[in-house]
């Protein structure tokens, strides 16, 4: 795994990236982070079998964790962090400018949590404009609020961030330290209007979906009949699966069913390659 830098429209983004040893990728894994972490949410730092960067390469995909504009490198050029629709304009230019230098094996899979699955779904929209998207695999994102980002101290409820903390490895919260980073302001400012554009964008997503739900998930509704009309809204994707994730919490990727998660996003990434050979 290696530090790299990025050119979005001008912006330099920082971001990790792992590749197979020995072998061209047979596609690259995009990996973006929520609010208030960085791309090292990715790198499993409390356990090597929660990296999603090792397990990718090991099995043959490149994997890139992007610093999103406001976090990383680019905080410093975007102290109040961007809005969702400049942050979809930059990421776009990123990978656009990460194709043009890496090689890319069938092409790019958008895998996201939290606020990343916002910015994947608007980047994926009118996915012509982009580098080739092979399929999207978000967690922790749904389209209904069961708690408004910010309303009455929210943001601060660890439970909400975490669910049971049984469910992470010993260490996670020393280990974790330095992948936390503060949620840029203008980011912040619009986290309440996702239930608004969500249904703009959806219709607009033309490759297979999935998104999934850890089963202590306390940020969004998701009881069937709510995952039934996201589903529903994604009417032009190809495909789409919802998932829950046992004994897991709103992070995921950083908790002892990690592993768990990547192998099923991974697994549908292979799904996604066979479509697309066919």
């Amino acid at each position: 795994m290696r530090r790299i830098t990025l050119d979005a429209a001008g912006i330099t983004l920082s971001a990790l990236l792992s590749e197979p040893e020995h072998t061209a990728p047979r596609a690259v894994v995009v990996a973006v982070h929520g609010g208030g972490m960085t791309a090292g949410y990715f790198d499993g730092p409390a356990h090597p079998d929660q990296s999603l960067l090792t397990l990718g390469a090991s099995l043959g995909y490149t994997v890139l964790a992007v610093d999103r504009p406001g976090y990383g490198h680019s905080a410093a050029a975007l102290p109040e962090g961007q809005t969702l629709a400049e942050q979809t304009v930059l990421l776009r230019a990123a990978l656009t400018d990460f194709s043009s230098r890496y090689q890319t094996g069938a092409g790019l899979f958008l895998l996201a949590h939290s606020f990343g699955g916002k910015l994947v779904l608007s980047t994926a929209a009118d996915a012509e404009e982009t580098p080739r998207f092979l399929g999207l695999d978000i967690s922790g994102c749904g389209h209904r609020y069961a708690a408004v980002p910010g309303a009455d101290g929210s943001s601060k409820d660890t439970r909400r961030h975490w669910g049971p903390l049984r469910l992470y490895p010993p260490d996670t919260f020393r280990s974790c330290a330095t992948l936390v980073a503060p949620m840029p302001e203008r980011e912040a400012a619009e986290l309440g209007r996702w239930p608004r554009l969500f249904p703009d964008i959806a219709p607009r997503i033309r490759v297979p979906v999935r998104l999934t739900f850890a089963e202590h998930e306390r940020w969004w509704h998701h009881g069937e009949q709510d995952l039934a009309d996201l589903g529903a809204q994604l009417s032009a994707a190809p495909r789409v699966r919802i998932d829950r994730q046992p004994d897991a919490g709103h992070n995921i990727s950083l908790g002892l069913a990690a592993r768990s998660y990547h192998l099923r996003a991974l697994a549908f990434l292979e799904d996604c390659l066979t479509r697309a050979a066919a």
